[in-house]
């Protein structure tokens, strides 16, 4: 999901999915007793595979009123192996009239529960034979979820001050099993025939087109949709509401629909416009129809993630669908454009070919990701969204350079495991990876290996071994080349490597090891990868290519050179150090002719020579020194990797009582940036990356205290709130000008009134983040204990305000009081090991860089219990990030004082 990088400097992207809470066992520890007391007669938390679902007939009937629902199923079964007892899903729902529809005739089944594991048996009285078909009968009855995920209620305020209630699902990863009873693992895969019960004052919708509409008694109507295609149970969608909705046809004859809240239709051409395009074009790319015959896109008031791709029915929040051309920003465009082809890109990657268990969860994420580069790349060639990828690899690295990351392809077990794979290792790690196998392979032989995988496998699962069999496949016999070799060693492997480069004469020295953020060296041993070396050197342009496959190796240039430089564009997803004077000599090429290198070439020098300062190889003042070239520095990727190295070193200050440094290092970066925000315009003028580079800069110089910068925002927030919000600002400086309003109790309260009555969604956002980076701290603690009531706020926003309460100085300590004083809220309503915890976690605690904080944060999370999140993974990674930050700081702080005052930056500009 995608974040406008103006929001860098407060907090972190928004996360991909949501999650589930359960003890960490795979397996009963003893044998499991169901709910009556009698054994249950299945010890594992998958499912056994001795029946097979083949098609469900499901017939839901929610009622908004009473905010509950009720269903009858019929599943038709295969039977695998002789069995008496059918054992599937079923969570938090009361089952009764449980009958097997045999051949024999009808008869009753008796119902066991584990709820430990969701699961259900249904023992039958004699042997279901193999190779036969049964059906299975279900009634269930439930409550709507309150939550974000299974079948939950959602509701939206009208301008004229009604509350409307809609229900709608969210299923991945393992939450169909609490709308209807079900087999709830990818591997399932079945055809669904549905029905939903409504009033008349809704529509309903769902995966497949409606067939028709029976009228029932009492006034009710039943919406009959068409039967699905073979589908994994997470795809599964429906929803009720009173949205209404915009329609096109694409030039391959599918439908396409935008829903939405009524009063907000008009914000969904874009989106109309950007889905017939994408989806054209990846049917042309992949070779493969879109098997629907429609797809519709729905914007949800109360959504966790930022979309979800079921089939034929893709789910967004409001933000990531909904586009005012008049209000919208250049990131609104490019990050709306990039969340649909990412969830159409899921229409063949995932839905079409589904991996086999959520462990390969980077089968279908990582390849989402790295579609909505490729796509945009050819259909929206204006978005630039090349100018952004390099920035996802930078996060993947942030998070697999802790000893507590994962492999991209890990064992999990239950859901919590499970929620825990939806994070920036399967997303960003895998895109890359995928980036870098691309352009190894060359694009051409890429596309034809992805097409023989997705046509080899639709309507199947898949595991790692079916994608590198397909993209080998290409090679004649006898070429050395094994794909699945060289991508065992990045998908089974957590980290990456680092690789050394020492140049002597025309010889070029390599070595690799694994990069670690670590005080403890035997993490980092047996670690090997098969590297796609790329290099250029000052002599010539050439990108020259070698796969390392060994710890060392030496390679020889035609001729002695001025510099060298590896990973060329950062293709690979490796950092790259240079010994002797390899730094210093491109410390030279950078200060004398930056444009040697590519701007994605200088972001990732930028990138590695500041987290080689963290592992000790490379000086602090080495990487200062780097740093100055940056004030002629004009492009959006360089200039917000500087500023994404250089900003975290203040914020870690701001956290210890060093007013004086901290400022010297604020007085620096200002210094240094200076001359480009001068030549900013406050206008909407200029390409995309202009665009967003002009509102990160202003933003920036605000929030800094640039004397020419809040004097202009100043201005035209006074002007703005003269004309009672009714004078048009620019779009790209309304975050700046926005935060320098709410600076003031009346600033704070107008931009407060003005996001209460915006239908815009984008500007909503807007003026979220920036009250919640008011230096007024009431206003901060109401803000987050507003949004976790949901009334006001919704409930949706509560994870992104109390991330930017956490970011701001004069809130950091509200954000961790409010997450520890209502953790046991957010992990019901968010969910255990959900991406939305995770980013919460970290996003509060992330800057700390002092021992007491540390242990502060250590004695709340150790007094958690396993049920309540003690096990997570964003726990171990919050502990070894602040560990870090102090292990950085009391090395580097002196170097940088005296870096800073040999270069005698005077304090020009006052903080907040």
């Amino acid at each position: 999901m995608f974040v406008a990088p103006l929001l860098l400097l407060l907090s972190l992207p928004f996360p991909p999915s949501s999650g589930a809470q359960l003890p960490n066992q795979n397996q009963a520890k003893h044998v499991p007793v169901a709910t009556n007391g009698q054994p249950f007669p299945w010890h594992h938390m998958r499912l056994p595979k001795t029946v097979s679902p083949l098609h469900y007939d499901l017939s839901v009937h929610p009622n908004l009123t009473t905010l509950d629902f009720t269903g009858i199923v019929r599943i038709q079964l295969n039977v695998l192996e002789d069995t008496r007892t059918i054992v599937l899903h079923a969570k938090k729902m009361q089952i009764s009239n449980v009958l097997l529809l045999a051949p024999e005739g009808v008869r009753p089944l008796q119902v066991l529960e584990y709820p430990p594991f969701h699961q259900l048996a249904l023992r039958s009285d004699s042997v279901l034979t193999r190779g036969r078909r049964y059906e299975v009968q279900l009634q269930f009855a439930a409550n709507l979820s309150d939550s974000f995920h299974g079948f939950y209620k959602g509701s939206y305020r009208t301008s004229s001050g009604e509350d409307r209630v809609l229900a709608s699902t969210q299923f991945e990863a393992t939450f169909a099993r609490g709308a209807f009873p079900c087999f709830d693992e990818p591997a399932f895969k079945a055809n669904f025939t549905i029905r939903i019960i409504r009033e008349p004052r809704h529509i309903a919708i769902s995966n497949m087109p409606k067939v028709k509409t029976v009228e029932l008694p009492g006034g009710l109507l039943e919406d009959h949709f068409d039967t699905s295609v073979q589908m994994s149970t997470y795809l599964v969608a429906y929803i009720v509401s009173d949205f209404s909705s915009v329609s096109r046809t694409t030039q391959h004859g599918v439908k396409i629909s935008v829903y939405a809240v009524a009063e907000k239709i008009d914000q969904t051409a874009f989106a109309l416009d950007a889905a017939v395009k994408l989806l054209d074009f990846y049917d042309d790319y992949f070779d493969i129809p879109y098997p629907l015959p429609k797809q519709d896109l729905a914007a949800i008031p109360d959504f966790q993630s930022g979309a979800m791709e079921n089939w034929g029915l893709t789910t967004y929040r409001e933000t990531g669908l909904l586009f005012d051309p008049d209000r919208s920003s250049a990131s609104d465009k490019l990050g709306i454009t990039k969340v649909i082809a990412h969830e159409l890109a899921h229409q063949w990657f995932g839905n079409l070919v589904t991996m086999e268990w959520w462990n390969d969860l980077w089968l279908n994420e990582g390849f989402a990701k790295f579609m909505e580069f490729i796509s945009l790349d050819i259909t929206y060639p204006e978005l630039q969204v090349d100018d952004f990828f390099l920035g996802k690899c930078f996060e993947a690295m942030e998070v697999d350079s802790l000893s507590s990351s994962h492999p991209v392809s890990t064992h999990v077990e239950n859901p919590t495991q499970i929620q825990e794979m939806f994070d920036d290792v399967s997303y960003d790690k895998g895109a890359c990876i995928l980036n870098m196998l691309r352009d190894f392979l060359t694009p051409d032989a890429f596309e034809i290996g992805i097409i023989r995988y997705l046509k080899r496998y639709s309507y199947q699962n898949t595991v790692n071994s079916h994608l590198w069999e397909s993209l080998t496949d290409k090679w004649f016999s006898g070429d050395e080349l094994d794909v699945r070799a060289i991508m065992d060693t990045w998908t089974l492997q957590e980290g990456f490597p680092l690789v050394t480069v020492e140049v002597k004469g025309r010889e070029v020295r390599l070595s690799q090891e694994r990069y670690l953020k670590t005080d403890d060296p035997s993490l980092t041993e047996g670690f090997l990868w098969q590297i796609p070396l790329t290099y250029m050197t000052s002599a010539s342009s050439t990108i020259h290519r070698f796969l390392l496959k060994t710890k060392t190796d030496v390679l020889y240039l035609p001729e002695e050179v001025d510099w060298v430089k590896f990973n060329v564009d950062m293709s690979g997803y490796y950092m790259v150090h240079y010994t002797g004077q390899g730094w210093n000599s491109i410390i030279k090429v950078l200060q004398h002719n930056h444009t040697a290198l590519s701007s994605n070439d200088r972001a990732s020098l930028i990138h590695n020579v500041f987290q080689l300062v963290s592992i000790g190889k490379v000086r602090l003042d080495t990487a200062l020194e780097l740093s100055l070239y940056l004030s002629r520095e004009t492009e959006i990727m360089a200039v917000t990797q500087g500023f994404g190295e250089l900003v975290p070193l203040y914020k870690l200050m701001e956290k210890r009582d060093m007013a004086a440094l901290e400022n010297q290092m604020k007085g620096y970066i200002v210094d240094l940036f200076h001359g480009l925000m001068d030549r900013q315009e406050w206008t909407d003028s200029g390409s995309v990356s202009e665009r967003m580079l002009r509102s990160y800069l202003l933003l920036f110089g605000c929030v800094r205290n640039y004397a020419p910068c809040v004097k202009k925002a100043t201005q035209l927030f006074s002007q703005w709130k003269d004309s009672d919000g009714k004078m048009s600002l620019p779009v790209d400086v309304t975050m700046a000008v926005f935060m320098v309003g709410v600076r003031t109790p009346e600033g704070w309260d107008f931009l407060f009134e003005k996001y209460r009555s915006s239908l815009q969604m984008s500007v909503r956002s807007r003026m979220k983040s920036a009250m919640a980076y008011s230096p007024l701290k009431d206003k901060l603690q109401w803000m987050m204990e507003q949004s976790l009531q949901g009334e006001v706020m919704k409930t949706q926003d509560l994870p992104d305000v109390i991330v930017t309460v956490s970011k701001n100085p004069y809130g950091y300590q509200l954000g961790w009081e409010f997450l520890k004083a209502n953790w046991h809220t957010m992990i019901k309503k968010f969910d255990l090991g959900s991406s939305t915890i995770s980013y919460l976690v970290t996003g509060v605690t992330n800057q700390y860089s002092t021992r007491e904080k540390l242990d502060e944060v250590r004695s709340f999370f150790g007094s958690l219990t396993e049920e309540t999140g003690s096990e997570m993974r964003c726990i171990r990674q919050t502990y070894e990030t602040i560990e870090d930050n102090i292990r950085w700081m009391d090395t580097n702080v002196p170097l940088l004082q005296a870096w800073l005052d040999k270069r005698g930056h005077r304090v020009l500009h006052e903080d907040l």
